[in-house]
């Protein structure tokens, strides 16, 4: 959870510190070489055995979410939130371009 909305929700540090250690699921450490170990009760809440794959989705700036590349289609269902307010496909199209033009 944000450290920010943590903070207005609940004002006292200690609490709230606890609270992060409560909504923290599992740390993994990147090494040198840009690898990670899955915690075993990621791989274990994600069904995922030696082999699988896995995919990185970005949900929004600078936070991700771990997906099982074997789930199917249904399996996500729910994954993406719906838009507050509908958005016209020009929009779409000038995001689209937008964030094709900043990856170069």
């Amino acid at each position: 959870m944000d450290q920010r909305i943590l903070s207005s929700i609940i004002p006292y540090p200690k609490v709230r510190s606890l609270m992060l250690e409560i909504l923290t699921m599992a740390t993994a450490t990147l090494t040198s070489k840009g690898q990670i170990t899955i915690p075993v009760q990621v791989r274990s809440a994600l069904g995922l055995e030696t082999g699988d794959r896995v995919e990185f989705v970005e949900m929004e700036e600078g936070r991700f979410s771990i997906i099982a590349a074997s789930k199917t289609v249904q399996d996500l269902k729910g994954l993406i939130r719906k838009p507050a307010e509908a958005v016209s496909i020009d929009d779409m199209n000038r995001a689209i371009a937008a964030r094709g033009a900043k990856a170069g």
